[in-house]
């Protein structure tokens, strides 16, 4: 369970959000259960160029700080006074880039993960709940237990509460790319398609489903 190293995030948004695809999202609680889940979405985020991210032309403020910090740091922050977001700092330490973890499907500790979303066990979860279990940023920051708190931590650090590491890679036709989602402020970024995103192969009712 080595987590992605440095240089991994240290390359072009675009190439990591899509190779991100595939790899496992870790979180330890403060008790030591594990929980992780398998990336199925993801958005890329420039700053140097893109009017949808928060330091669009290096905006640098008490928010956008983490956007700056050396690639592989966890970049969190609250939207709409309610929802948690996970983004992976991407590029060259001081390049304010990032790539926002969309979706998810739950691999361990998923009791935890659905207690966390619906107050319930997995096979208590109704399909519509299960459909939506970390379909979204903020479905999976609540189902991992996410918040502010956790906003600057190493994701290379194997002994963090948060990392990401190898998992199931998807081949690259299976990969789809469109528009990100509600970003619709963003002028020409609007139709930057960057959100990028895939259907794990478990999912469909084949064997691959990956455990620790």
């Amino acid at each position: 369970m080595e987590p992605l190293p440095r240089t991994f995030y240290d390359r072009d948004t675009l190439t990591v959000a899509r190779a991100l695809l595939g790899q496992l999202l870790v979180r330890t609680l403060d008790d030591g259960t594990r929980l992780a889940c398998q990336i199925t979405e993801t958005e890329a985020y420039i700053g140097r160029l893109d009017k949808a991210c928060h330091a669009y032309g290096y905006r640098r403020t008490p928010r956008t700080e983490t956007l700056f910090a050396r690639p592989g740091t966890a970049y969190l922050y609250l939207i709409y006074g309610i929802y948690h977001c996970l983004n992976c700092i991407t590029e060259p330490e001081g390049e304010p880039a990032g790539v926002l973890i969309r979706g998810a499907v739950p691999v361990e500790g998923e009791d935890i993960i659905a207690k966390n979303r619906f107050d319930r066990k997995m096979e208590e979860l109704t399909s519509a709940q299960r459909k939506n279990l970390l379909n979204g940023p903020g479905k999976l920051c609540q189902g991992l237990a996410l918040t502010r708190a956790q906003n600057g931590l190493d994701l290379t650090d194997a002994t963090g509460c948060l990392f990401i590491c190898p998992g199931p890679s998807p081949a690259p036709e299976e990969i789809r790319a469109g528009k990100r989602i509600g970003i619709d402020y963003a002028q020409e970024a609007v139709d930057f398609p960057w959100r990028f995103w895939y259907e794990p192969s478990f999912r469909k009712g084949r064997r691959g489903r990956v455990l620790f």
